[in-house]
C-alpha cells in the first residue's frame, strides 16, 4: 500500500453524537473476541459512556476519536476523578487495523495535554495485565503501576493494575 506523505495517517477529534454507542459496541465486541470478556464488561462500558454524557464538564473532561477518512481507529476518554486535582484516563481502544501506527500514543498524549491545560496534577488509570500493548504505551508515556488486584469481573481471571502519572 502506497501512502501519500502529504496526507496525515489519521486525525483526532472530540466526541460527537453517536460516538458513545459505537465506543460501547466496539469495546464489547473487541474484548469478547480477543480476551473472552463477557457481557458484564460491555455493561460497564455502557455505564461509563452514559455517565460521561450525563455529567460532561467540557473544561475538565473529554473523549477523543482517532479516525482516517471517517473510519474509527481508536478512542480514549479523560474524566474528573473524585480525588482532588486528579483525572482518570478511561476507555483506550485502538482498532486492530490501526495498531502500530501511533494511534494509541497520540490518544494518550491528547489526554495528557488536555489534563495539563485543565490544571490536573495527576492522571490515574485502571488496566489489566493481559493488555500488554496498552501497558507498554502507558509506561512509555510516563505512567507508573502502583497497585494490582486479582479479579473475575468479566468472566475470566484477571489482574487489574492501577497506574498513575504525575503532571
Amino acid at each position: 500500500m502506497t501512502r501519500n506523505p502529504s496526507s496525515p495517517p489519521f486525525t483526532i477529534r472530540s466526541h460527537q453524537p453517536g460516538d458513545m454507542g459505537y465506543i460501547t459496541y466496539r469495546h464489547g465486541a473487541v474484548y469478547a473476541q480477543e480476551y473472552g470478556f463477557n457481557y458484564r464488561f460491555e455493561s460497564l462500558i455502557a455505564r461509563i459512556t452514559a455517565d460521561f454524557l450525563d455529567n460532561f464538564k467540557p473544561h475538565l473532561e473529554g473523549c477523543w476519536i482517532a479516525e482516517k477518512d471517517g473510519s474509527f481507529l481508536g478512542c480514549i476518554m479523560l474524566v474528573q476523578d473524585k480525588k482532588p486535582k486528579t483525572a482518570k484516563l478511561r476507555l483506550l481502544l485502538v482498532d486492530e487495523s490501526a495498531r502500530g501506527l501511533g494511534v494509541g500514543t497520540a490518544l494518550i498524549q491528547q489526554c495528557i495535554n488536555f489534563a495539563r491545560e485543565a490544571g490536573y496534577e495527576h492522571i490515574d488509570l485502571w488496566t489489566q495485565s493481559i493488555l500488554e500493548g496498552a501497558r507498554r504505551l502507558y509506561k512509555k508515556a510516563g505512567f507508573e503501576m502502583v497497585e494490582t488486584l486479582n479479579h473475575n469481573e468479566w468472566g475470566v481471571e484477571l489482574t487489574g493494575e492501577f497506574w498513575t502519572l504525575s503532571l
